[in-house]
């Protein structure tokens, strides 16, 4: 019985001390040509949904004002 509880000892200390493994950038991997298309939209997406924006609050302040308000 102190066998076992010397080993989940050990086996606590080694994942305790053990040097935390530092994930690489997604681009570095094997999938990284798939992602640079998938940054590229991401910048597309957020200019199509700032214009977006941009034109609803036009129409908005246009309907203020033919509405007289």
């Amino acid at each position: 019985m102190r066998w076992l509880l010397l080993l989940i000892i050990l086996v606590l200390a080694y994942f305790y001390f053990l040097p935390e493994r530092v994930p690489k950038p997604i681009e570095e991997t094997f999938i990284g040509e798939q992602i640079k298309p998938l940054r590229k939209a991401e910048g597309f997406e957020d200019e199509y949904l700032k214009s977006v924006k941009e034109q609803q609050k036009k129409m908005e302040e246009q309907l203020e004002r033919e509405s007289g308000g």
